[in-house]
């Protein structure tokens, strides 16, 4: 299937015989009629200008290419301006080396006069593709060729006219030198919905706290850390069981010998059903107890385990080897990752449109993190709150996320709660949006250098994406790199600036 090329073409006059002019270069003494294309192809940009085109004059065409994909220029390859005539004849002029990056200097010398249709064969890494320029004449003698027929602006399913405006020069070589990047506008849908600050936490019942069951110390073996994963059952804490001060080795033993003796009496009698079955329990566990006291006082007794009741990664750590702790002291936190809930504070209007249902979520991260979006299938309404918050005036609903997050418990972020209900119009992402003074404004590009501003109105937005009234259908938006152009335009009045070819 052919790629699909969208152009533009816009017929410059007085242009130099070396393209543009440049900054502290010498005045031209003579202008003569030249031309300037720009054409999209599905792979590369072409911003051509040229001399005019007459039989056996060379004509220099500096030809910037910039690879849509990433939008750098194009530092290796070949591009070859191609004259095709009515009867498919062609007359291929090819430029193998660049001036320098992104910049091709392909000489132009046609051998007959007439109209052509006019294209660019570009072939690198990136890929090989013919993008067509429009139709062009070539003149012979004293008459200079011109541009003739302009192709269509906009994709291939539009025509449309190009922004009008005051136009604005970015330069090809400024373009390169900053994140930038453009592309159609287009029609599309995206879902409504309500936003507010959310704060991520362990699913009911994923969060435990480890508590020491004894007095003890806190056993050199305990080489638990932050952010270990551990199985239900796993021990995160040893305790080497302690005793107080005010009783000897020697009473110890003494009561054991004794709580031994009087346990072998209980167990013997009840075979004979003379005592119950409690009372021979109770006499074992003060055994055992008083054993373990023993083994702590003469220093080899063995660490008792606190384990993890549920399965999930530390969280906390809240004491460490050789710490002296009491029978109830929190010694570690257990949360699991996944599922997760996210509390969002919403206001009361906005939260009673979840009843419509809930068809995903967008989470905004602080510090300008890309947003993580997550469809229905990843996303589950659990509840929203009874009743508004006395200290907050926001009613609270909590989502459960059944996937993966790089996030972890405890995040604090925006949320944005998606809605069945959609909304269509022209569709851009959040990126080309620049703040004009307080006026949303998008910047429309008209040709390879030559920018106008739009101001829009956001009537729609949902993660990185919105709908933008204002823009004109096909038009080629600026997506990354309008700031830039802003402060270009601020500039303007300064020195006229051009290329250094």
């Amino acid at each position: 299937m052919k790629s699909v090329l969208r152009i533009v073409v816009i017929a410059l006059l007085t242009i130099s015989i070396g393209g543009c002019s440049r900054r502290g270069g010498p005045t031209p003494v003579e202008h003569e009629e030249g031309i300037a294309v720009t054409a999209w192809g599905d792979k590369y940009e072409i911003f051509a200008e040229a001399d005019p085109l007459v039989v056996g004059r060379v004509s220099k065409s500096h030809t910037h290419v910039t690879i849509l994909d990433g939008f750098p220029p194009l530092s290796e390859g070949a591009v070859a301006a191609i004259l095709r005539g009515e009867r498919g004849a062609e007359q291929v002029f090819r430029q193998d080396l660049p001036l320098r990056d992104g910049i091709f200097s392909v000489e132009i010398k046609p051998t007959e006069a007439g109209v052509f249709s006019l294209s660019f064969r570009v072939e690198s890494p990136a890929g090989a593709e013919n993008i067509p320029a429009g139709r062009v004449r070539v003149g012979e003698g004293d008459s200079l060729g011109l541009l003739v027929e302009p192709p269509r602006y906009g994709p291939p399913d539009q025509a449309v006219e190009p922004p009008s405006g005051e136009p604005i020069s970015f330069l090809k070589e400024q373009q390169w030198r900053t994140e930038f990047a453009t592309a159609w506008a287009r029609e599309g849908a995206i879902h409504r919905g309500v936003r507010g600050p959310a704060r991520l936490r362990p699913a009911a019942g994923g969060e435990a706290l480890l508590t020491a069951p004894l007095d003890g110390v806190v056993a050199a073996t305990t080489n638990a850390y932050v952010g270990m994963a551990v199985s239900r059952g796993a021990a995160v804490v040893g305790l080497t069981p302690r005793v107080g001060s005010d009783r000897s080795l020697e009473q110890i033993r003494s009561e054991l010998g004794l709580a031994e003796a009087r346990l072998k009496r209980l167990e013997e009698l009840l075979k004979l059903e003379a005592v119950s079955q409690a009372e021979v329990d109770e006499a074992r566990a003060r055994a055992k107890t008083l054993a373990a006291e023993d083994r702590a006082l003469e220093g080899g007794g063995s660490p008792v385990a606190v384990r993890a009741p549920i399965a999930g990664r530390i969280a906390e750590m809240l004491v460490v080897s050789g710490q002296a702790v009491a029978a109830g002291t929190p010694l570690a936190r257990v949360v699991r990752t996944k599922p997760l809930w996210v509390e969002v504070s919403l206001r009361p209007a906005d939260a009673g449109a979840l009843a419509q249902g809930v068809t995903g979520l967008v989470l905004h991260p602080p510090g300008g993190q890309a947003p993580q979006m997550f469809r229905a299938g990843e996303v589950r309404l659990v509840s929203r709150a009874p009743e508004i918050s006395r200290a907050t005036g926001s009613l609270t609903a909590i989502l459960e996320l059944r996937t993966d997050l790089p996030l972890r418990p405890g995040a604090v972020l925006d949320a944005e709660i998606l809605l069945p209900q959609t909304a269509r119009g022209i569709v851009v992402p959040a990126s080309a949006l620049i703040d004009d003074g307080g006026v949303p404004t998008v910047y429309l590009q008209v040709d390879g250098e030559s920018f106008v501003r739009q101001e829009i109105r956001v009537a729609v937005s949902q993660g990185d994406s919105l709908i933008a009234e204002g823009i004109p259908p096909g038009s080629r938006i600026v997506t990354r790199g309008g700031a830039a152009i802003r402060r270009a335009a601020l500039l303007r009045s300064g020195p006229p600036e051009g290329h250094v070819h």
